[in-house]
């Protein structure tokens, strides 16, 4: 039997063990040197030198960003309800009100017209997800946001590289969230990056991650330890050396798969977007669940569903949208199946990935 092709793998080696060991030896294991060094160098790799501020996981960051930006009870955040929970989680953690709009089928990104029909009096901002790796349709949310005097937030988790019309993704927004979770296209073994568009918001940020404080015991605000250790920043700084090599890979993967598979839709670029292939996803439409047994138990090939059960009828934040109608949505966690895209991935291993989902699709499940 052939191995199995797991749908997601970190890579960690030598360089990322030696940099832990460096740190070790240091003695300085808490936010010290490494953590200052991750940051410039982040910032001046993927933000264009905007000020950011390392955390010790990308809800944190969600988090402390739409806290830093001003958002607090009463006001409304607009959201996709396609997504890992912790976007609209930590829209409610701040006290303001997640409010899901719908996507548009092509990019599995915000709809700008779900949007512009979810803005009420108290929205005070739009945070999009630039989902699978592939930017969301910043060109209208930005002109949405400024026609109607709202802020524009970025979650960037799945992001890094991703890009525009030229421009970053994570420079858009009042503040942007990267992951740095394990299965990321990069990692720091866990954390989050925060990239500010001010000064003001970076340094809110930065008090917010350390109990309040820039000098020790001088607390001007409440916060939280959110603080990211020398120990993750050192793995991070490695990674971030590498990370234009996996994504190349991966958009050779993905061109591989797009150019290869059949019976199903596979993703879509939109003109002048520059897709990062966290995921690769396609659109099964009959028997989603079928389908992905199949592979895995015929083909000994992985896969997974992101996401299965919409933001708005989870019970933690059902509550925020009784009632909401989001087809598009809907059908899209119906039918979506991200298949391996990583850069461990071999050409034997792609060949058997198209193998199988053509197999699988002909067969009708």
């Amino acid at each position: 039997m052939s191995d199995f092709i797991p749908p997601a793998k970190p890579v960690i080696g030598e360089d990322e063990r030696a940099a832990v060991d460096r740190v070790m030896r240091s003695g300085m294991v808490a936010q010290g040197p490494e953590v200052a060094a991750f940051e410039r160098e982040f910032s001046d790799h993927f933000v264009d030198g905007r000020p950011v501020v390392a955390v010790n996981s990308g809800t944190a960051g969600l988090h402390l960003g739409l806290l830093a930006a001003g958002v607090g009870p009463g006001d409304e955040v607009i959201v996709p309800s396609f997504t890992f929970a912790a976007t609209g989680n930590a829209v409610a953690l701040t006290g303001a009100k997640p409010v899901f709009a719908d996507i548009e089928p092509e990019t599995f990104t915000l709809d700008p017209a779900s949007v512009s029909a979810a803005v009420t009096d108290r929205t005070k901002g739009i945070m999009p997800v630039h989902l699978y790796g592939h930017p969301a349709r910043m060109r209208e949310l930005e002109a949405l946001a400024l026609d109607r005097g709202l802020a524009l937030y970025e979650d960037a988790a799945q992001a890094h590289g991703a890009a525009l019309d030229g421009r970053s993704v994570g420079t858009f927004g009042a503040f942007a969230m990267f992951s740095l979770y394990p299965t990321k296209n990069m990692t720091s073994g866990e954390g989050g990056m925060i990239s500010a568009a001010t000064d003001e918001i970076a340094r809110a940020a930065r008090l917010l991650r350390n109990q309040g404080m820039e000098r020790q015991y001088e607390n001007e605000v409440v916060g939280f330890n959110a603080r990211m250790t020398d120990i993750h920043a050192a793995i991070g700084r490695v990674q971030l050396t590498k990370v234009d090599e996996w994504t190349r890979t991966r958009q050779a993967n993905a061109a591989f798969l797009d150019a290869n598979l059949r019976d199903v839709v596979v993703p879509r670029v939109l003109e002048g977007a520059v897709h990062v292939y966290h995921q690769y996803t396609i659109r099964v439409a009959e028997d989603r669940d079928g389908f992905v047994r199949a592979l895995k138990e015929e083909h000994q090939v992985g896969s997974g569903v992101y996401y299965p059960i919409p933001n708005h009828r989870l019970p933690s934040l059902a509550p925020y949208a009784p009632g909401l109608n989001l087809p598009e949505t809907e059908r899209a966690a119906r039918e979506v199946v991200s298949l391996p895209v990583h850069p461990s991935l071999s050409q034997s291993d792609l060949e058997r990935i198209v193998t199988a989902v053509n197999a699988v699709a002909g067969a009708g499940r």
